[in-house]
């Protein structure tokens, strides 16, 4: 079991995060999901496709995204305006391997001359691996150990499984048995 201290704040509201790229280049994001919670409760989910600054789609394969899905979408500038105050208040951002979500947030914010949140970035890897001690920890082998659903590679269910993840954490650091209630992956909103 973790040690609070392990942990990040848990009263406190955060937001968990997860970006999906078209193409090697941080900037490149093409869908944001972002997850509000509050007192271990989510409160808002939303789940975006963003046009990306380059017409080619590399990682489709993975994502499932393509150019013709996100060639009339808005790009980060106009997707982030609309989605900043979701972070209002919010203690931290989750993000699992956070290093990725943080280094496309800084390259997007700076290419399109924004300020970046300047909320720390929470990796939920590590919550999981000082929690629970979990090896693999990657975002489907913790989803499997605590029966969180998961479509893989969907930032708005990537970024949901974080926000669950962290929650658990918080059940677990406080002695209370078992894991909340997870609710099963919805459909992808881009499909």
């Amino acid at each position: 079991m973790a040690r609070s201290k392990d942990l990040p704040p848990l009263n406190r509201p955060f937001v968990a995060i997860d970006f999906e790229t078209a193409d090697y280049g941080a900037d490149s994001a093409c869908a944001v999901g972002l997850v509000r919670v509050e007192g271990l409760q989510i409160v808002a989910r939303e789940s975006v496709l963003i046009r990306p600054p380059r017409p080619h789609i590399l990682f489709s394969d993975i994502h499932g995204i393509t150019w013709p899905m996100v060639k009339d979408a808005p790009d980060f500038r106009d997707v982030w305006g609309r989605l900043a105050p979701l972070l209002d208040g919010a203690a931290y951002l989750a993000a699992h391997n956070a290093a990725f979500d943080r280094r496309v947030m800084a390259m997007c914010c700076a290419a399109h001359g924004l300020t970046p949140p300047a909320q720390e970035f929470v990796c939920t890897v590590q919550v999981a691996r000082r929690t629970w001690a979990l090896k693999p920890a990657n975002l489907p082998a913790v989803c499997r150990r605590l029966g969180i659903g998961l479509i893989h590679h969907d930032a708005g269910s990537d970024a949901e499984a974080c926000a669950r993840i962290v929650i658990a954490a918080a059940f677990a650091s406080s002695g209370t048995a078992g894991v909340p209630p997870a609710a099963p992956p919805s459909e992808s909103p881009f499909e």
